[in-house]
């Protein structure tokens, strides 16, 4: 698959990671803020992930091709590179199986930059993939003229249950990473403390209706997940950014003057 941005955009993948507050209050997720000389997103808090690469294509098609299996080349591979965005940018081991302990998930991390596949790690250390740990969330496209590279980016949810594991920036892409509930992201955009761009912030509003990852995962199961192109209505007094209305947010408009696109 072509990696330009051309019609079919750039395929990325991210996973929406949740644990259980130790409160016992809202879950949290982890969220990253990516450097400031990004490209996309600059500066900007958002899930861990990123570009689907060749390898991810690779192995996506090994998968598919398994005897039981029921998952095309596509999306085995988006859910693949999202496993490997979240080793490599916060050093959990999540979708895998296997002998995984906090001290294997450091040196496979270290083993992931040298290779820069997901492949040689699961030879390495025995591994194999458990996509069943990885629900798809949603989809979104958002295409605009004044963007020079467009991420077509799948979402999944995973579950860190207790949470009891530590992560650690990558210091590459990112600057930090840090753990809060969905409304308590919202509130730190709404302070200043940090920005969000348009497709994160409607995530986010979505994250916040679950009082548990099961909640979220059930609504992902229940609601096919749809491609989201945000089109911009002029027919009010002001033009507005609009995503579908039938794909589980509740938020689906901003004002066009307000919104952070990337």
């Amino acid at each position: 698959m072509s990696t330009d941005s051309g019609p079919e955009g750039i395929p990325a993948a991210t996973i929406i990671i949740f644990r259980n507050a130790a409160d016992g209050g809202a879950p949290e997720v982890l969220m990253t803020v990516r450097s400031r000389t990004m490209t996309f997103a600059g500066g900007m808090a958002v899930f861990p992930g990123g570009r689907v690469d060749p390898a991810d294509f690779e192995l996506g098609a090994t998968v598919a091709a398994g005897s039981e299996s029921t998952i095309d080349t596509a999306e085995a591979a988006h859910q693949i590179a999202a496993i490997r965005e979240t080793l490599e940018e916060t050093g959990l081991a999540l979708g895998l199986s296997g002998d995984i302990t906090a001290d294997k998930a450091a040196a496979a991390r270290t083993k992931l930059e040298d290779a820069g596949a997901l492949a040689p790690v699961l030879e390495a250390y025995g591994w194999s993939l458990d996509l069943d740990q990885i629900t798809p969330f949603a989809r979104w496209f958002p295409k605009n003229e004044n963007i020079s590279r467009v991420y077509d980016t799948r979402f999944y949810l995973a579950d860190l249950g207790t949470g009891a594991v530590d992560v650690a920036v990558d210091q590459t892409e990112n600057t930090r990473l840090f753990w809060t509930s969905a409304q308590g992201a919202l509130e730190m955009a709404e302070t200043g403390e940090i920005k969000l761009i348009f497709p994160t912030r409607r995530n986010l509003e979505r994250l916040a209706l679950f009082a548990s990852y099961e909640e979220a995962r059930a609504q992902a199961e229940a609601i096919p997940v749809k491609t989201i192109v945000p089109k911009i209505d002029t027919s009010g007094g002001q033009p507005m950014l609009t995503i579908l209305e039938d794909a589980g947010y509740p938020v689906t408009s901003e004002l066009l003057e307000t919104v952070a696109r990337g």
